[in-house]
Protein backbone atom coordinates (compact mmCIF):
# COMPACT_ATOMS: atom_id res chain seq x y z
CA UNK A 1 0.00 0.00 0.00
CA UNK A 2 2.74 2.83 0.92
CA UNK A 3 4.18 1.70 -2.72
CA UNK A 4 1.09 2.60 -4.28
CA UNK A 5 0.66 6.08 -2.12
CA UNK A 6 4.17 6.77 -3.46
CA UNK A 7 3.40 6.39 -6.59
CA UNK A 8 0.07 8.23 -6.42
CA UNK A 9 1.76 11.71 -4.67
CA UNK A 10 3.75 12.69 -8.27
CA UNK A 11 0.27 12.18 -10.41
CA UNK A 12 -1.56 14.23 -8.12
CA UNK A 13 0.83 17.27 -8.10
CA UNK A 14 1.45 17.34 -11.51
CA UNK A 15 -2.67 17.28 -12.46
CA UNK A 16 -2.68 21.11 -11.23
CA UNK A 17 0.76 22.20 -13.72
CA UNK A 18 -1.24 19.98 -16.44
CA UNK A 19 -4.41 22.00 -16.37
CA UNK A 20 -2.64 25.30 -15.78
CA UNK A 21 -0.50 24.85 -18.87
CA UNK A 22 -3.37 23.37 -20.97
CA UNK A 23 -4.77 26.70 -22.37
CA UNK A 24 -8.49 26.31 -20.31
CA UNK A 25 -9.93 29.86 -20.08
CA UNK A 26 -13.34 31.26 -19.67
CA UNK A 27 -14.88 32.83 -21.83
CA UNK A 28 -14.81 36.35 -21.52
CA UNK A 29 -17.17 39.75 -23.26
CA UNK A 30 -16.47 39.91 -27.13
CA UNK A 31 -14.44 42.78 -27.21
CA UNK A 32 -15.91 45.56 -29.02
CA UNK A 33 -14.68 48.59 -30.80
CA UNK A 34 -17.60 50.98 -30.00
CA UNK A 35 -17.78 52.47 -26.68
CA UNK A 36 -21.59 53.30 -27.20
CA UNK A 37 -24.77 52.13 -29.42
CA UNK A 38 -28.35 52.42 -29.35
CA UNK A 39 -30.40 49.79 -30.35
CA UNK A 40 -33.78 50.81 -32.19
CA UNK A 41 -36.44 48.69 -33.57
CA UNK A 42 -37.08 46.20 -31.49
CA UNK A 43 -40.26 45.17 -29.99
CA UNK A 44 -41.03 47.04 -26.58
CA UNK A 45 -41.25 43.49 -24.88
CA UNK A 46 -38.62 41.49 -27.04
CA UNK A 47 -36.28 38.64 -25.48
CA UNK A 48 -33.87 38.99 -27.57
CA UNK A 49 -33.18 42.76 -27.11
CA UNK A 50 -32.88 42.06 -23.42
CA UNK A 51 -30.45 39.49 -23.77
CA UNK A 52 -28.34 41.68 -26.40
CA UNK A 53 -28.34 44.83 -23.63
CA UNK A 54 -27.19 42.46 -21.15
CA UNK A 55 -24.49 41.10 -23.48
CA UNK A 56 -23.32 44.67 -24.79
CA UNK A 57 -23.15 45.94 -21.24
CA UNK A 58 -21.33 42.83 -19.79
CA UNK A 59 -18.85 43.95 -22.72
CA UNK A 60 -18.68 47.39 -21.64
CA UNK A 61 -20.39 48.86 -24.35
CA UNK A 62 -22.91 51.99 -22.97
CA UNK A 63 -26.82 52.04 -24.27
CA UNK A 64 -28.17 55.14 -25.54
CA UNK A 65 -31.39 55.76 -25.95
CA UNK A 66 -31.02 58.40 -28.50
CA UNK A 67 -29.39 57.10 -32.09
CA UNK A 68 -28.00 60.99 -32.45
CA UNK A 69 -26.17 59.67 -28.93
CA UNK A 70 -24.14 56.92 -29.95
CA UNK A 71 -21.12 56.00 -31.90
CA UNK A 72 -22.92 53.15 -33.45
CA UNK A 73 -26.90 52.44 -33.88
CA UNK A 74 -28.01 49.30 -34.25
CA UNK A 75 -31.41 49.12 -37.05
CA UNK A 76 -33.80 46.20 -36.08
CA UNK A 77 -35.84 45.41 -39.34
CA UNK A 78 -37.59 42.58 -37.55
CA UNK A 79 -37.20 40.10 -34.62
CA UNK A 80 -39.35 37.14 -33.76
CA UNK A 81 -40.01 33.79 -32.55
CA UNK A 82 -42.71 31.35 -34.64
CA UNK A 83 -43.91 28.39 -34.40
CA UNK A 84 -45.19 25.79 -36.70
CA UNK A 85 -46.30 22.05 -37.16
CA UNK A 86 -44.16 19.87 -38.67
CA UNK A 87 -45.63 16.25 -38.52
CA UNK A 88 -49.05 15.17 -37.27
CA UNK A 89 -51.03 11.93 -36.82
CA UNK A 90 -53.92 11.08 -39.17
CA UNK A 91 -56.20 11.65 -36.43
CA UNK A 92 -54.53 15.40 -36.47
CA UNK A 93 -52.39 15.31 -33.43
CA UNK A 94 -49.74 17.04 -33.32
CA UNK A 95 -46.31 15.20 -33.22
CA UNK A 96 -43.75 17.50 -34.15
CA UNK A 97 -43.10 21.25 -34.00
CA UNK A 98 -40.65 23.54 -35.92
CA UNK A 99 -39.01 26.62 -33.56
CA UNK A 100 -37.61 29.54 -35.43
CA UNK A 101 -35.99 32.85 -33.97
CA UNK A 102 -35.49 35.50 -36.67
CA UNK A 103 -32.87 38.24 -36.24
CA UNK A 104 -33.10 40.93 -39.47
CA UNK A 105 -30.64 44.28 -38.70
CA UNK A 106 -28.52 46.52 -39.78
CA UNK A 107 -25.82 48.18 -38.39
CA UNK A 108 -25.02 52.23 -39.22
CA UNK A 109 -23.28 55.39 -37.79
CA UNK A 110 -25.88 58.16 -36.56
CA UNK A 111 -24.94 60.40 -39.53
CA UNK A 112 -26.17 57.12 -41.63
CA UNK A 113 -22.95 55.37 -42.85
CA UNK A 114 -23.79 51.93 -43.44
CA UNK A 115 -21.15 49.84 -41.35
CA UNK A 116 -22.78 46.97 -41.81
CA UNK A 117 -25.25 45.69 -44.29
CA UNK A 118 -29.00 44.40 -43.72
CA UNK A 119 -28.17 40.83 -42.61
CA UNK A 120 -30.79 37.76 -41.70
CA UNK A 121 -30.12 35.61 -38.91
CA UNK A 122 -32.65 32.60 -38.71
CA UNK A 123 -31.88 29.54 -36.50
CA UNK A 124 -34.32 26.84 -36.40
CA UNK A 125 -34.95 23.70 -33.91
CA UNK A 126 -36.97 20.71 -33.95
CA UNK A 127 -39.14 19.59 -31.08
CA UNK A 128 -41.16 16.44 -30.60
CA UNK A 129 -44.37 16.83 -28.86
CA UNK A 130 -46.89 15.06 -26.82
CA UNK A 131 -50.39 15.94 -25.47
CA UNK A 132 -50.02 13.90 -22.18
CA UNK A 133 -46.86 15.70 -21.08
CA UNK A 134 -47.78 19.62 -22.48
CA UNK A 135 -46.52 21.48 -19.72
CA UNK A 136 -42.94 19.87 -19.86
CA UNK A 137 -43.10 20.34 -23.61
CA UNK A 138 -44.51 24.15 -23.25
CA UNK A 139 -41.04 24.00 -20.84
CA UNK A 140 -38.80 22.78 -23.20
CA UNK A 141 -39.75 25.23 -25.78
CA UNK A 142 -38.95 28.26 -23.90
CA UNK A 143 -35.58 26.69 -23.12
CA UNK A 144 -35.31 25.92 -26.44
CA UNK A 145 -36.15 29.41 -27.37
CA UNK A 146 -33.78 31.21 -25.26
CA UNK A 147 -30.65 28.94 -26.32
CA UNK A 148 -31.52 29.99 -29.54
CA UNK A 149 -31.63 33.94 -28.64
CA UNK A 150 -28.85 33.29 -26.81
CA UNK A 151 -26.89 32.00 -29.41
CA UNK A 152 -28.13 34.72 -32.05
CA UNK A 153 -27.13 37.34 -29.88
CA UNK A 154 -23.91 35.32 -29.61
CA UNK A 155 -23.05 36.19 -33.72
CA UNK A 156 -24.50 39.48 -33.21
CA UNK A 157 -21.30 40.08 -31.04
CA UNK A 158 -19.01 38.70 -33.27
CA UNK A 159 -20.50 40.67 -36.26
CA UNK A 160 -20.56 43.89 -34.06
CA UNK A 161 -16.70 43.15 -33.48
CA UNK A 162 -15.82 43.46 -37.07
CA UNK A 163 -16.61 46.49 -37.47
CA UNK A 164 -14.85 49.12 -38.39
CA UNK A 165 -15.19 52.36 -37.29
CA UNK A 166 -12.67 54.61 -38.87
Amino acid sequence: MHRRAALALPAALALPTMLAGCGFELRQPQALPMRSIALVGFAPASPLAAALKLELERAGVALRDKPGDAEVVFDTLSDGRERSVAASTAAGQVREVTLRVRLRFRVATPAGKLLLPASDLLLTRDMSFNETAALAKQQEELLLYRAMEDDIVAQVLRRLASVRLG
